[in-house]
């Protein structure tokens, strides 16, 4: 079966907000499915910020800043103006933060092979004398893995949190009507955020079962294994943590276990 209309007009739960959905849902739409963009996750500042602030001010002294996702980037840099010329030396997790930065005129000095922690931490610690000094700016719910791992090698890290994430009100309403009424064919999840969020709507409606219709696709083995521990099946979950080759492993999940037909 070639690509092209591979979903079958399969409606696909695309988790991302109206500024990041956009490709997503032409990528769905590409292989012949249907977008229902409903914005699993959102992202605010924390107010008054002052210990960033002193980490700002105290920016000349780190040797390096590390950015886990794009939404650290663009938060970070709304708090602080600098030239990039007179940041510290800067590490990214993934390809798509790396992209981020470069539109701001700042290349990363260091990019993992792999975008997941650990794999950045294995890379990235050859890299890091023993007393570095590194500022980690994160939202509330990231994990502590980098940090932790990093001042076991002797690394002093300032972790931040920047931002804090959160279900919208109106996704919470639209997710509970859809899948009560089993409208929806695919559910994609992009981090273990995504997935907690949509499980407190699962749990507050009583919606379990129908959640057993669903075929459910992710990136990355940290969000797979928050799925496994809610004890829902992952049908597809690529070796590349991308959008594009999650989509490519669920159509070909869907071609292997004969849901074409």
């Amino acid at each position: 079966m070639s690509k092209t209309g591979a979903l079958l007009d399969k409606k696909v739960l695309v988790p991302r907000g109206k500024g990041q959905a956009k490709s997503f849902s032409q990528l769905v739409e590409r292989y012949g499915g249907i977008p229902v963009e409903i914005p699993l996750i959102a992202f605010r500042p924390i107010a008054g910020n002052q210990r960033l602030q002193v980490c700002l001010e105290a920016l000349d002294t780190y040797d390096w800043i590390i950015f886990t996702s794009n939404v650290t980037v663009e938060t970070f840099f709304s708090f602080c103006d600098r030239d990039a010329a007179k940041l510290p030396k800067i590490a990214v997790i993934g390809k798509k933060t790396a992209e981020v930065l470069q539109e701001r005129g700042i290349r990363p000095a260091f990019v993992p092979s792999a975008f997941v922690a650990e794999v950045f931490v294995e890379e990235f610690i050859p890299l890091v004398g023993p007393y570095a000094k590194i500022l980690l700016p994160k939202g509330n719910l990231a994990r502590e893995y980098i940090a932790a791992s990093l001042m076991a090698v002797g690394a002093k890290v300032d972790e931040v949190v920047i931002y804090e994430t959160y279900l919208p009100e109106e996704s919470r309403l639209k997710l509970a009507q859809m899948l009560s009424r089993d409208e929806l064919d695919i559910l994609t999840f992009t981090s273990p955020s995504t997935v907690d969020h949509l499980m407190d709507v699962v749990k507050e409606y009583g919606l379990e079962e129908q959640l057993k219709n669903c075929i459910i696709g992710c990136i990355g083995p940290v969000t797979e294994k928050k799925l496994l521990e809610y004890g829902l099946q992952v049908h597809a979950s690529p070796e590349q943590y991308t959008v594009k080759d999650m989509m490519e492993s669920t159509v070909a999940y869907l071609e292997n276990d004969g849901r074409m037909t």
